[in-house]
């Protein structure tokens, strides 16, 4: 993998060949990075600012050798010297930038070598003045990425508001200046506002550009001189698309270096912009100091996000050209959509790279950095962090609840990255996003599911694809219908379950979990998802997941999956779930056995009063999972006989709850108590040693008991989640029922009077009346129980609760179907001998009609997923998490920093040596297999979520 790998700009440094004392001496010599805190007011044109432009070869050289703590004592004891600092590193990087050495020669074997050579000349006191521009920009990139985030955690950000956004501070020199080619041989972009046409198109040709009217025009760019960080933004649009450092030089046009091409073939483009030799790291390096820009959000408490938006954020997705707007995003989506598909080689060099990635455990041989895997990861890291932006106007952009209207509400004025991403519309291009998201999805399913498990790495960048995607889907009407309309909602739905059910057990993945399970739910709410439920599951899936039935009975066993197994630590995404699952539910077709005996098996789960009492929100899972049956039975009644079966066989547990009380539901959870009392005493008796293996319940036991001798203090009165088999209870979850914000869930009592159907006087005679008296003096004891400890955070459940929502539950449609058909069931199993009974009862279902006793059906109204100001909160907190643990090794962009979006929890994780790795790829795979982390620690980020 020779052209993807990092070469070191010297050899001195990873062979230990020679001393660079230079470096040596500005880490610990009073001349070095102490001096920029110790003495004040240094001269603009000192000599000391000369060695940040030149001393450094790399980003590791720059963050390990000018550390966070160096630039916070500086902005405390000589802000100024800091002010200085960042002026003439702009400066010199403006300067360079249109200078016509830049870019030098690309970096190569060749620039290796005289690297080397030069160092050796160091080391023996010879002084080399040759200059390398390429080399200093890039280190005026990295200078400026190391001081930005000690600026930006300052909460009130004085001094970089002195520095970064006063119109009338000087620095000479502008990268907007640089030699920009004559566009009209590039491309034409044409922005029709017609209803089929209203979107940019990017196209080869010749004839001449139209004015170029980004967001703010030329003339009003005159009459204001752009702050530093304006230009900084521009400069560095601008290196995105330098020949010789970002572009391959055979394509720049007379001496104008800045030509504005997509990199890659794909949206805008049919040809790619051609390899170059180094370019890869250049562009990581560009786009990682854009993302430092655009980090200012990071710094800002969850309360502010949107009030005080970002400036720099501002200015790139406001106020760049419109022209460089569609450039920079589908160079972006392009480089991130191919990622996935084989290059042909064109070298000596691309073809053993090609060999040498396709060996299985290539990951543990070429230890060097990946470049062309980073280089997806920060474009797709840097188009999510654009397309995610958002001000107080337009936090609530998405979905609007009608289905004739477009689902993005971007403007020019708001995002423009946010606009034309929702204007594409050519089915060429969809194919193309698509499939590269798909591409990616099952490069991550390869490497999990592989035959040799661990031989492929796996992929870095799954939540930035999950987050575009989710993007994609909510602000392009076009592009969500065609993946609905075109069939292949099923296969992606099969591929985000799927990585749900993968990732459920693995607390650092539980956020994409959750953003997966709102795509879910936003398609769940489109009439042609539910077309695509009756047909046969064909897409190729791990053995594990395989599902025998339709799509309907694929989609029930996952959710069963992701819910059943994650003892509660996911219950977050019950809610989404759920609704997806009711909002399918008039759309289910012959439904299995075992899917109908799951879905009683959560309704079992739901309604288990432990579950109810833990926590105030649970009574809305309970009303949304009855919906699904309220669906099934109204919609879908001879279509699904199984699950009427399954409805008939357990009517006791839909009586219950129509005759719910507090005093029922703590006389249950007392009983349960005892069980677990005598459970445990039988235990003692026999010494105090629980066999395991034949203490695992069965899939007929009604009850699971957890052990609470090991739990927490938190989840020793609620115990977990956990379901076995079709009668199994769910135990209370430990986890609050966590959802973006309570708008999106309304009370009950206000759902039931929009959506349900009352019965007629006729049928409500025929249904169990839903109340029970209790004495006062039983009300109070057993008010004391539940004070006692059966909810969570302090929750006591009252009568008062129990009734504002037992009331409100959907029940009426499913015991007048228990009412009319019990009998007749029971009459036909009597009549029938014991091995025809089942299939005689479920022929008769299949012919049955309840028109008679049922209230007539409403219209099915699905719960679409509702864009809130904590549900947006929330995606930036996951987003940024990610992008801020991802770069905590090697360089820590962030580390060190006073972060207030989101917080960072730090847990040690075991060293694993190389020799080790080497010896369990020769003595053996299993213990190499076992393994999945490398490094002395790591980092998680958990999102501050607004309650």
């Amino acid at each position: 993998m020779l052209s993807n790998l990092k070469l070191p700009q010297k050899l001195a440094s990873p062979l230990g060949l020679f001393v660079n004392d230079s470096k040596l001496a500005f880490r610990t010599q009073p001349s070095g990075i102490r001096r920029l805190a110790e003495n004040r007011n240094i001269n603009l044109t000192d000599s000391y600012w000369d060695q940040f432009i030149t001393l450094f070869d790399s980003s590791s050289d720059v963050f390990s050798l000018i550390s966070s703590n160096d630039i916070r004592r500086a902005v405390i004891e000589a802000p100024e010297n800091v002010e200085t600092l960042v002026a003439v590193i702009s400066s010199r990087l403006f300067n360079l930038v249109t200078d016509h050495t830049f870019p030098s020669s690309a970096n190569g074997v060749a620039s290796l070598a005289s690297s080397f050579i030069k160092t050796a000349a160091s080391t023996a006191g010879v002084s080399t003045s040759e200059r390398n521009p390429t080399k200093e920009v890039l280190n005026c990139l990295r200078i400026l990425s190391r001081v930005l985030p000690v600026l930006f955690e300052n909460e009130n950000a004085l001094l970089e508001q002195k520095i970064m956004w006063t119109r009338d501070a000087g620095v000479e020199g502008d990268g907007s200046h640089a030699e920009i080619a004559d566009e009209s041989s590039q491309f034409v972009i044409a922005d029709d506002e017609d209803e089929e046409g209203n979107v940019p198109v990017v196209e080869s040709t010749s004839s001449a550009p139209p004015p170029d009217d980004g967001v703010v025009q030329d003339n009003e760019r005159k009459s204001k001189r752009p702050t530093l960080a304006e230009r900084l933004i521009s400069c560095a649009i601008d290196l995105l698309f330098c020949c010789g450092f970002t572009l391959p030089s055979k394509i720049q046009v007379d001496h104008h270096k800045i030509n504005y091409v997509i990199w890659e073939k794909g949206v805008g483009a049919t040809v790619d912009a051609g390899p170059g030799n180094g370019l890869e790291q250049n562009k990581v390096e560009v786009l990682r100091f854009l993302l430092v820009l655009l980090s200012k959000q990071i710094y800002s408490s969850p309360a502010t996000l949107f009030s005080k938006p970002s400036q720099y954020s501002l200015a790139l997705v406001q106020r760049t050209a419109r022209r460089h707007v569609l450039t920079i995003l589908c160079s972006l989506l392009n480089t991130a959509m191919n990622s996935s598909k084989p290059v042909m080689p064109t070298s000596a060099g691309s073809a053993f790279e090609s060999v040498a990635s396709s060996l299985p455990y290539n990951h543990l041989v070429f230890k060097g950095e990946d470049m062309k895997e980073l280089l997806v990861g920060y474009s797709l890291q840097t188009l999510c962090a654009l397309l995610d932006f958002k001000t107080t106007s337009s936090a609530r952009e998405g979905h609007t609840t009608t289905d004739d209207t477009t689902g993005s509400t971007s403007t020019l004025k708001t995002n423009a990255f946010r606009y034309f991403l929702a204007k594409l519309h050519r089915t060429s291009d969809f194919d193309f996003i698509i499939d590269g998201i798909f591409g990616i999805l099952e490069q991550h399913m390869s490497a999990v599911h592989n035959v040799l498990p661990g031989s492929r790495k796996p992929i870095p960048y799954i939540l930035e694809t999950i987050v575009f995607l989710w993007k994609a889907i909510d602000l392009n009407k076009k592009f969500r219908n065609y993946i609905l309309e075109s069939g292949k909602v099923v296969r992606l739905l099969a591929y985000l379950l799927c990585y749900c059910m993968e990732a459920k057990d693995k607390p650092q993945q539980h956020g994409v979990c959750r953003a997966i399970s709102y795509i879910i739910q936003s398609l769940s709410s489109e009439n042609a998802f539910g077309a695509k439920l009756a047909f046969p599951m064909k897409v190729p899936l791990p053995a594990k997941w395989s599902v025998q039935g339709n799509v309907g009975d694929f989609v029930i066993n996952s959710i069963y999956t992701v819910i059943s197994t994650s003892s509660g630590r996911l219950n977050s995404l019950y809610p989404s779930l759920i609704i997806s699952l009711s909002n399918s539910a008039p759309h289910f077709k012959n439904l299995s056995i075992v899917s109908s005996n799951k879905l009683l098996s959560l309704l079992t789960s739901f309604s288990s009063p432990l579950f109810l009492f833990s926590d105030e929100g649970h009574p809305r899972l309970l009303f949304f999972l009855l919906e699904v049956f309220n669906g099934i039975i109204q919609n879908r009644l001879n279509d699904n006989p199984n699950v009427v079966y399954a409805v008939i066989r357990s009517h006791k547990v839909f009586e219950d709850l129509g005759t719910f009380t507090l005093a029922s539901g703590l006389r249950e959870v007392k009983r349960i108590e005892l069980t677990r009392e005598e459970q445990a005493r039988l235990d003692s008796k026999k010494g105090g040693i629980v066999d395991l293996e034949k203490g695992r319940t069965s899939s007929n036991e009604y009850y699971e008991t957890t052990s609470t001798s090991s739990a927490t203090p938190e989840t020793r009165n609620s115990g977990e989640v956990s379901l076995r088999g079709s009668d199994s209870e769910m135990i209370a979850s430990a986890q609050p029922l966590m959802s973006p914000s309570g708008e999106e869930f309304p009370t009950i009592a206000s759902i039931s009077e929009e959506n349900t159907s009352h019965p007629s006087e006729k049928a409500r005679g025929k249904m169990p009346a839903r109340t029970s008296s209790l004495s006062e003096d039983m009300m109070h004891e057993l008010e004391r129980l539940a004070s006692s400890g059966v909810g969570r955070k302090g929750f006591v459940p009252t009568q008062e609760w129990v009734s504002s929502w037992q009331q409100g539950l959907p029940l009426d449609v499913i015991l007048l179907t228990i009412s009319e058909l019990l009998p007749k069931v029971q009459e036909l199993q009597a009549s029938s001998s014991k091995a025809g009974s089942v299939s005689s009862v479920v022929d008769f279902l299949r012919t049955v009609s309840l028109t008679h006793a049922l209230p007539p059906n409403s219209v099915p109204s699905p719960r679409r997923f509702v864009w809130t100001d904590s549900s947006s909160v929330w995606l930036t907190s996951l987003l940024w998490g990610d992008i801020y643990v991802r770069n905590m090794a090697p360089l820590g962009i962030w580390n060190a920093t006073n972060v207030r979006l989101f917080h960072v929890k730090h847990t040690q994780s075991q060293t694993r040596q190389l020799t080790d790795a080497v010896s369990s790829v020769v003595g053996g795979l299993g213990g190499l297999l076992s393994r999945n982390n490398v490094g002395s620690s790591e980092m998680s980020s958990r999102a501050r979520t607004p309650r």
